[in-house]
């Protein structure tokens, strides 16, 4: 088993809960988008696929933020309980990739908040398949009973990593799509390549483990007043 965070106070479980109506919601939207983000990346109506992505990644992102707004859950045992591998979601990125080219990359600022950022090339495939291994993996802990600690990770991972991606993809998707309703062609997209400069790929991992580090020591804890 793999610890959630250090200091994440011990409860006695007994066994399976029940789901209150919020998890239920919550649960609801999740596994409706993981079902359709699987059903576009099977390629059968491509012309639909950014118009889908659009809808199902917004209506997600309303979780996102109910659960960003809700106060900090504490699940009841302080280890995580292991759930099995982790989600292996790379035929799922490849096909959204051979789906979406050549739109799937695009440009992001990683944290809006930093001065002077430099934007970096992103992957709405990429995009997509994490924020689906992300929810896939709160998704197990739901469906084992264990609905404080699937509530818990999909709050932390909300924080830490798939809001902010998902975020980022649902900007590059509207975009597109505005750029097809409103009869404005897209620029050549000339050097925006995930692939053509290694340093950003390095900058947004080392700006990604800030982030993680700093969550990992607040999420959790018993807050003081």
């Amino acid at each position: 088993m793999k610890s959630a965070t250090k200091d994440r106070p011990a409860r006695v479980s007994e066994g399976a809960e029940e789901p209150d109506e919020f998890a239920v919601q919550i649960s609801d939207q999740i596994e409706s988008f993981i079902l359709s983000v699987r059903e576009v990346a099977k390629g059968d109506d491509p012309d639909s696929a950014v118009p889908y992505l659009l809808l199902e990644v917004s209506q997600l992102l309303l979780a996102g933020g109910r659960l960003g707004a809700h106060e900090d859950f504490v699940p009841d045992e302080r280890y995580e309980p292991d759930v099995g591998p982790e989600p292996d979601e790379d035929d799922l990125r490849q096909r959204l990739a051979a789906l979406l080219e050549p739109i799937d990359v695009y440009s992001e600022v990683f944290d809006p908040y930093v001065p002077r950022s430099t934007p970096v090339a992103c992957r709405v495939s990429d995009d997509m398949a994490d924020v689906v291994a992300d929810l896939t993996h709160g998704l197990a802990h739901f469906r084992a009973g264990r609905i404080s600690e699937a509530l818990w990770w999909w709050q932390f991972s909300y924080l830490s990593n798939w809001g902010s991606t998902a975020s980022a993809s649902l900007r590059a998707l509207q975009s597109l799509v505005a750029h097809v309703r409103l009869d404005s062609p897209l620029d050549e997209l000339d050097g925006l390549d995930t692939g053509s400069d290694g340093d950003d790929e390095e900058r947004l991992a080392q700006e990604a483990g800030k982030v993680m580090e700093a969550e990992l020591g607040k999420m959790g804890r018993d807050k003081k007043k």
